[in-house]
């Protein structure tokens, strides 16, 4: 590789360090818009890198594409090495490609959606060690240093989320938010004691380099030393819970809606680019361990479909704008683990990436709505902002139709691709996601038009329950078209200027929706299926081991010929069903009611475990260790009460408790003697 290669994949990780530093420094003195352009101009050189990088590695043979970059010693502790280090191969390049360019797309965006914002540069700050830390994540050569960058964005997204923190339900969120990952975060640790103290290393190349290409070379094979397949699957389920709490899987998933109180932007970042996505990357990266793990596969693939029907059921009944978005990444997030747990790994990362671009685009139209809206996230108190805000219709449509599984959008591609891989592991994985898939395109056909269609229902005048009016006046500008931020921060006072009609954003949140509306469209190019087209599954073919049983090509042109008919079913259902929102046509009940089943699950992991936490501060703590602590406390100050009467300075009493003394010492020696 060459040395301009190798120093760009140190600048990845280098450059969004150093926005975050000098933000941190100078960001306040800065101010806005400099603190901003610092953050963007970082988070562009990175993915600038990442490009650098990934040319230099497209110019080696594909067997030597993958190497270590060591960059000084972490800690030596007896047999345990852990460098800090990069590891540069075809998953880790994709992974920095699609975690920046999508990151710098949402800087440079949010420099116009926190306009204002009195935290502006605070915002930045943490923007960059978000990048920064997801950087770590990817391109770490070891599980160790890899899980820096996992609590890196973990504690990231606890400060985003809770970034208007004034309001309590942000903070209550983001602690949500942090609470739930260290439940995920425990399996992660103890799978690296068991992986250390089987493979003798944390380092991937030394526990996954035997592994790959599916032909072990003794670490399961039976050798001296190998690894029994119970110890495999230990570690890759202990791991896999460390993913569930990440990528809000069953039944850790509760926290990732609760997360939409932070500002749009960070949804956007959150949802598409960053956190999610990391635990889908752990599993692709221990592939090779996972290949050997059966029952943790059907594991995988169970939960994975079981959350993306899960979510989408819930997705249908949303009326808030970025909740039901929520949970829309929730059940992409299940179909990317589902072509994990069923070998097809290299289209678990094809979806990763579609998904980065139309989930950001769909988070951010989201945001320009709101933005025009101030404030408004209700669907039923929006409607026909089409003709007010084309730009934003255009581009969200486009993501609209990807992520509903629209040919020839990018969804299509990635989604037909798993099912495909489904359909030869079990049918019933296939009918679930292939219902799944139709829903999607309902609950997102019932989004746009809400939004997008039907009658202006923001222009009515009536109290929003912030206590600001929703009416021709409720949409506002400041300075520039759309630059205006109603939500920069609870407590400020009113813009001063107030449009009569919404308007669509300026140039610098616009221009990331026209970009990434593109890749929704032809990001299906980077694996198309014909013509030899399918660049990634070549480039990551070195690092995966092999699948089971392919369909073949008829196989997968006929499923794709279902999975297309469900999902224009569904488009055309959603669209038919919400053409006006005050009374729906043919909504089904179920739908209506969709949202109990979030409480319920809610219900069922909160209640034993709240049932645990009562048992363990009440009885065990209080009962038991404070009953042990303050008994012996108790014993100690009675005791001490008894003997203070025989310190009472009389002479005599001294005397009488030595003769006492002595006639116990004589009786003692003179039994001892006698017997």
């Amino acid at each position: 590789m060459t040395p301009a290669a190798v120093n760009a994949a140190y600048a990845v990780v280098a450059l969004p360090l150093a926005g975050f530093v000098a933000n941190l420094v100078l960001g306040r003195r800065l101010g806005e818009p400099k603190a901003g352009w610092v953050g963007t101009l970082a988070a562009t050189g990175a993915f600038a890198a990442a490009l650098v990088a990934w040319v230099g590695a497209l110019g080696q043979p594909s067997a030597s594409r993958s190497f270590d970059l060591k960059v000084f010693t972490w800690f030596p502790v007896a047999g345990l090495h852990v460098n800090v280090g990069l590891l540069v191969d075809p998953l880790s390049l994709t992974m920095a490609l699609f975690v920046t360019g999508v990151s710098a797309a949402i800087h440079l965006y949010s420099i116009g959606y926190m306009h204002r914002d009195p935290g502006f540069d605070r915002f930045f700050v943490y923007l960059n060690l978000f990048l920064f830390s997801m950087a770590v994540l990817v391109m770490a050569d070891n599980f160790l240093f890899s899980f820096l960058g996992w609590e890196g964005v973990g504690f990231c997204s606890y400060g985003l989320i809770g970034f208007w923190f004034q309001r309590e339900v942000a903070a209550v969120a983001a602690k949500k938010a942090f609470v739930t990952n260290r439940a995920g975060d425990m399996g992660f640790l103890l799978a690296m004691f068991l992986l250390f103290a089987h493979f003798g290393s944390l380092n991937y190349s030394a526990v996954l380099g035997g592994l790959v290409g599916g032909h072990p070379t003794g670490l399961l094979a039976g050798a001296p030393g190998a690894v029994p397949g119970t110890t495999a699957t230990a570690i890759t389920l202990l791991l896999f819970l460390g993913a569930v709490g990440k990528s809000a899987q069953l039944p850790l998933y509760m926290w990732l809606p609760d997360a939409m109180e932070g500002p749009t932007p960070i949804s956007a970042l959150i949802h598409a680019a960053t956190m999610v996505t990391a635990g889908v990357y752990l599993m692709a990266r221990v592939a090779p361990l996972l290949h050997y793990a059966h029952a943790t596969a059907w594991v995988v693939a169970c939960v994975g479909v079981s959350t993306a029907f899960l979510a989408a059921t819930i997705a249908c009944a949303q009326d808030d704008i970025k909740k039901a978005l929520a949970y829309s990444t929730i059940s992409q997030l299940g179909y990317m683990f589902l072509a994990v747990g069923v070998g097809d790994y290299t289209d678990g990362v094809f979806h990763m990436l579609t998904h980065a671009f139309f989930k950001a685009l769909l988070f951010l139209g989201a945001g320009a709505v709101i933005h025009a809206l101030a404030d408004r996230q209700d669907m039923k108190q929006m409607g026909g902002l089409a003709r007010y805000l084309p730009v934003t219709a255009v581009t969200f449509g486009a993501a609209w139709l990807a992520i509903s599984g629209i040919p020839p959008f990018a969804g299509f591609w990635s989604k037909d691709a798993i099912l495909a891989s489904a359909w030869e592991m079990n049918k019933v994985l296939w009918a679930i996601g292939a219902l799944t898939a139709a829903l999607t395109a309902y609950y997102m056909s019932r989004q746009f038009a809400l939004v997008f269609t039907g009658r202006a229902r923001w222009a009515e005048a009536r109290p929003t329950p912030g206590g600001a009016l929703a009416g021709a006046g409720a949409a506002f500008a400041e300075g520039e078209a759309g630059a205006g931020h109603a939500a920069s921060g609870p407590g400020l006072p009113p813009p001063p200027h107030l449009e009569a009609r919404p308007r669509d954003p300026s140039w610098v949140m616009a221009a990331p929706l026209v970009v990434l509306a593109i890749a929704s469209v032809l990001g299906g190019g980077i694996n198309f299926p014909a013509w030899h087209l399918d660049f990634l599954s070549r480039f990551l073919h070195p690092l995966f081991p092999a699948t089971g049983a392919v369909a073949s090509t008829a196989t997968k042109w006929a499923l794709s010929v279902v999975t297309t008919i469900l999902s224009l079913g569904g488009l055309a259902f959603g669209l038919a069903t919400w053409r006006t929102a005050e009374h729906p046509v043919l909504e089904p009940s179920f739908l209506r009611r969709a949202w109990y089943i979030d409480d319920t699950v809610s219900a069922a992991v909160s209640g034993p475990v709240q049932a645990l936490a009562d048992g363990l501060a009440y009885v065990m703590d209080r009962r038991l260790v404070d009953g042990f602590v303050n008994g012996v406390a108790g014993l100690l100050a009675t005791s001490g009460r008894a003997l203070r009467r025989v310190q009472n300075g009389y002479v005599r009493s001294y005397a009488f408790g030595l003769s006492v003394g002595v006639i116990a010492l004589l009786a003692y020696v003179a039994f001892r003697v006698g017997s």
